[in-house]
Protein backbone atom coordinates (compact mmCIF):
# COMPACT_ATOMS: atom_id res chain seq x y z
CA UNK A 1 0.00 0.00 0.00
CA UNK A 2 1.25 3.84 -0.17
CA UNK A 3 -0.58 6.82 1.42
CA UNK A 4 -3.33 7.09 -1.38
CA UNK A 5 -6.43 7.10 -0.17
CA UNK A 6 -7.37 4.08 -2.96
CA UNK A 7 -4.69 1.96 -0.98
CA UNK A 8 -6.99 1.92 2.15
CA UNK A 9 -9.35 -0.26 1.05
CA UNK A 10 -6.13 -2.82 -0.37
CA UNK A 11 -5.12 -2.72 3.12
CA UNK A 12 -8.10 -3.07 4.84
CA UNK A 13 -8.70 -6.12 2.42
CA UNK A 14 -5.69 -7.37 2.63
CA UNK A 15 -5.62 -7.60 6.43
CA UNK A 16 -8.75 -9.24 6.43
CA UNK A 17 -8.20 -12.46 4.20
CA UNK A 18 -4.97 -12.70 6.06
CA UNK A 19 -6.90 -14.03 8.97
CA UNK A 20 -8.00 -16.86 6.89
CA UNK A 21 -3.58 -17.59 6.54
CA UNK A 22 -2.35 -16.79 9.62
CA UNK A 23 0.26 -18.86 8.83
CA UNK A 24 1.11 -16.28 6.25
CA UNK A 25 3.31 -13.17 7.88
CA UNK A 26 1.94 -9.99 6.62
CA UNK A 27 3.82 -6.97 6.85
CA UNK A 28 2.66 -3.48 5.12
CA UNK A 29 4.86 -1.69 3.66
CA UNK A 30 4.84 1.96 1.49
CA UNK A 31 5.62 1.01 -2.34
CA UNK A 32 8.69 3.84 -2.24
CA UNK A 33 9.86 1.69 0.94
CA UNK A 34 9.56 -1.44 -0.96
CA UNK A 35 11.17 -0.62 -3.94
CA UNK A 36 14.15 0.43 -1.41
CA UNK A 37 14.46 -2.46 0.02
CA UNK A 38 14.25 -4.68 -2.73
CA UNK A 39 18.01 -3.00 -3.49
CA UNK A 40 18.75 -3.15 -0.07
CA UNK A 41 18.13 -6.11 0.95
CA UNK A 42 15.85 -8.56 -1.27
CA UNK A 43 16.07 -11.83 0.62
CA UNK A 44 13.43 -10.34 3.05
CA UNK A 45 10.91 -11.18 0.55
CA UNK A 46 9.49 -14.29 -0.44
CA UNK A 47 6.37 -13.06 -1.69
CA UNK A 48 4.77 -9.37 -2.69
CA UNK A 49 1.53 -8.89 -2.71
CA UNK A 50 0.52 -5.45 -4.64
CA UNK A 51 -2.05 -3.96 -7.21
CA UNK A 52 -0.85 -4.20 -10.57
CA UNK A 53 0.88 -0.51 -10.88
CA UNK A 54 2.87 -1.24 -7.90
CA UNK A 55 3.57 -4.43 -9.03
CA UNK A 56 4.69 -4.05 -12.50
CA UNK A 57 7.43 -1.16 -11.14
CA UNK A 58 8.40 -3.71 -8.21
CA UNK A 59 8.63 -6.94 -10.75
CA UNK A 60 10.67 -4.57 -13.20
CA UNK A 61 13.12 -3.58 -10.45
CA UNK A 62 13.22 -7.12 -8.84
CA UNK A 63 13.66 -8.48 -12.43
CA UNK A 64 17.47 -6.38 -12.68
CA UNK A 65 18.63 -8.41 -9.42
CA UNK A 66 18.94 -10.99 -11.40
CA UNK A 67 20.58 -9.59 -14.24
CA UNK A 68 17.67 -9.35 -17.07
CA UNK A 69 13.83 -8.23 -17.19
CA UNK A 70 14.06 -12.21 -19.21
CA UNK A 71 14.94 -14.33 -16.03
CA UNK A 72 11.59 -13.48 -14.42
CA UNK A 73 8.43 -15.34 -14.37
CA UNK A 74 5.50 -14.59 -12.66
CA UNK A 75 2.09 -16.29 -11.33
CA UNK A 76 -1.37 -14.78 -10.94
CA UNK A 77 -3.29 -17.13 -8.26
CA UNK A 78 -6.65 -16.50 -7.61
CA UNK A 79 -9.38 -19.82 -6.51
CA UNK A 80 -8.50 -22.25 -8.59
CA UNK A 81 -7.18 -20.56 -11.97
CA UNK A 82 -4.14 -19.13 -12.70
CA UNK A 83 -2.35 -16.99 -14.98
CA UNK A 84 1.70 -17.67 -16.10
CA UNK A 85 3.64 -15.07 -18.16
CA UNK A 86 6.89 -13.83 -17.97
CA UNK A 87 7.07 -10.63 -16.28
CA UNK A 88 8.48 -8.58 -19.18
CA UNK A 89 6.39 -7.53 -22.06
CA UNK A 90 5.78 -9.36 -25.89
CA UNK A 91 8.88 -6.79 -26.73
CA UNK A 92 7.62 -6.41 -30.40
CA UNK A 93 10.63 -4.98 -31.49
CA UNK A 94 13.00 -7.89 -31.14
CA UNK A 95 9.71 -10.23 -32.96
CA UNK A 96 11.63 -12.56 -35.51
CA UNK A 97 15.12 -11.60 -34.60
CA UNK A 98 15.88 -14.48 -32.39
CA UNK A 99 17.05 -11.68 -29.41
CA UNK A 100 14.37 -12.52 -26.98
CA UNK A 101 15.79 -14.48 -23.74
CA UNK A 102 12.91 -17.47 -23.36
CA UNK A 103 14.21 -18.60 -19.66
CA UNK A 104 11.23 -16.11 -18.20
CA UNK A 105 8.59 -17.98 -20.45
CA UNK A 106 10.15 -21.55 -19.59
CA UNK A 107 9.98 -20.86 -16.08
CA UNK A 108 6.38 -19.61 -16.00
CA UNK A 109 5.57 -23.08 -17.59
CA UNK A 110 7.50 -24.66 -14.60
CA UNK A 111 5.01 -22.49 -12.44
CA UNK A 112 1.80 -23.78 -14.10
CA UNK A 113 2.86 -27.47 -13.62
CA UNK A 114 3.59 -26.92 -10.08
CA UNK A 115 1.27 -24.84 -8.83
CA UNK A 116 -1.69 -25.50 -11.53
CA UNK A 117 -0.85 -29.17 -11.98
CA UNK A 118 0.31 -30.22 -8.61
CA UNK A 119 3.43 -31.88 -11.43
CA UNK A 120 5.97 -30.58 -8.85
CA UNK A 121 8.66 -33.41 -10.35
CA UNK A 122 7.98 -31.76 -13.45
CA UNK A 123 8.52 -28.82 -12.31
CA UNK A 124 11.42 -29.54 -10.60
CA UNK A 125 13.36 -30.77 -13.84
CA UNK A 126 12.31 -27.56 -15.94
CA UNK A 127 14.20 -25.95 -13.17
CA UNK A 128 16.99 -27.73 -12.95
CA UNK A 129 17.60 -28.13 -16.65
CA UNK A 130 17.31 -23.90 -16.60
CA UNK A 131 19.90 -24.00 -13.84
CA UNK A 132 22.47 -26.56 -15.81
CA UNK A 133 22.08 -24.44 -19.26
CA UNK A 134 23.14 -21.34 -17.01
CA UNK A 135 26.19 -23.23 -15.32
CA UNK A 136 26.86 -24.33 -18.56
CA UNK A 137 27.52 -21.08 -19.39
CA UNK A 138 24.97 -20.69 -22.04
CA UNK A 139 23.62 -17.17 -22.31
CA UNK A 140 20.94 -14.74 -24.31
CA UNK A 141 22.00 -11.24 -24.98
CA UNK A 142 20.41 -9.78 -22.67
CA UNK A 143 22.75 -11.82 -19.49
CA UNK A 144 25.83 -12.40 -21.87
CA UNK A 145 29.11 -11.84 -20.24
CA UNK A 146 32.66 -12.49 -21.38
CA UNK A 147 33.93 -16.40 -21.43
CA UNK A 148 29.88 -17.58 -21.95
CA UNK A 149 28.23 -18.99 -25.13
CA UNK A 150 25.83 -16.65 -26.56
CA UNK A 151 23.07 -18.14 -28.21
CA UNK A 152 19.69 -16.80 -29.35
CA UNK A 153 16.09 -17.79 -28.50
CA UNK A 154 16.02 -20.65 -30.20
CA UNK A 155 19.47 -21.80 -29.05
CA UNK A 156 18.55 -21.52 -25.33
CA UNK A 157 15.20 -22.76 -25.98
CA UNK A 158 17.10 -26.03 -27.40
CA UNK A 159 19.61 -26.55 -24.87
CA UNK A 160 16.86 -26.16 -22.04
CA UNK A 161 14.73 -28.95 -23.44
CA UNK A 162 17.92 -31.22 -24.41
CA UNK A 163 18.82 -31.16 -20.68
CA UNK A 164 15.12 -32.05 -19.57
CA UNK A 165 15.20 -35.25 -22.29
Amino acid sequence: ANVLETTELWRKVVTKVHKDYQDVELSHMYVDNCAMQLIRNPKQFDVIVTENTFGDILSDEAAMLTGSIGMLPSASLGGKVGLYEPIHGSAPDIAGTDKANPIATILSVAMMLRFSFNLTKEADDIDKAVENVLNKGCRTADINQPGMKLVGCKGMGDAIIAEII
